[in-house]
């Protein structure tokens, strides 16, 4: 008898802290090899399950940030430490972390766009802070994600943080990511770019890329769908031929510019 790909396994609630009011980091524990950039299936018996991306796997653990946005993260919002949640995965192709680790890096994220590049903008702080930079825009100084580890990372690699607009009592940076664009090292011919976030801001910041200069295979994209089965079966994710869930959710920009609904 076959496996079934839609069996899922109980793992364990170790830890969890709210980012904002709506979304919350989970510290669960998982020994199994994942990669940074793949994603879950976090299933909800009985509710439905909902695609959650890694943002980090270290020491046994799996760090993933949900946001509280319907029925099945209602109920694991509910779940308390020493509790279960059920997932299947991981799915699809994640980072090559070895090719970043060998070029200068770029990362531009935009609000929750940031998760699924949290522990890779880690690795890579670690191996190579003098040639990382990271750009991340989020709605407003409320919507932030990962706000200590923003401090963190301030002090040793190029970071920008900005906010869409001015809000009051901020002092930082405002404007959209594409703002900020030329302040990065885009003269550099070897530089890597990755660019996550929402599909409207990620076709801007590829734009602004290419006027740039960048080459296509020096962009590297992640693409926010709605994975709904992970095994490429539903066509939830489907654009064209192309099946995210199974083909990404990372993709080269030279495959990423033909991906248009």
């Amino acid at each position: 008898m076959k496996n079934n790909p839609y069996a899922f396994e109980a793992v364990e609630i170790l830890n969890f802290y709210d980012e904002t009011t709506i979304d919350r980091t989970y510290e669960l524990k998982w020994e199994k090899p994942v990669t940074i950039g793949q994603f879950f299936e976090v299933s909800v018996p009985g509710v439905g399950e909902a695609p959650i991306s890694i943002s980090e796997h270290k020491n046994g653990i799996l760090y993933m940030t949900i946001r509280r946005v319907g029925r099945v993260t209602d109920v694991i919002f509910n779940k308390s430490v020493g509790q279960h949640l059920h997932v299947r995965g991981p799915y699809g192709n994640g980072f090559e972390t070895a090719r970043f680790e060998s070029a200068p890096v770029s990362v531009i994220a935009g609000g929750t766009g940031l998760a699924p590049v949290r522990g890779l903008v880690e690795r890579l702080s670690i191996i190579a802070p003098n040639s990382l930079e990271l750009l991340v825009g989020f709605k407003s100084p409320d919507d932030m994600l990962f706000k200590e580890t923003l401090k963190e990372w301030e002090n040793r690699f190029k970071l920008m943080v900005t906010v869409d607009q001015e809000f009051e009592g901020y002092t930082g940076r405002t404007g959209l990511v594409t703002k900020f664009i030329g302040e990065l090292g885009i003269n550099q011919p070897d530089r890597q770019f990755i660019v996550v976030g929402p599909p409207i801001m990620m076709k801007f910041v590829t734009l602004e890329l290419l006027k740039a200069g960048i080459k296509e295979e020096n962009i590297t994209m992640s693409f926010e769908r709605n994975m709904s089965c992970g095994i490429g079966k539903c066509g939830h994710c489907k654009i064209d031929e192309t099946y995210v869930c199974l083909e990404g959710p990372v993709f080269g920009y030279p495959k990423a510019k033909h991906l248009i609904d």
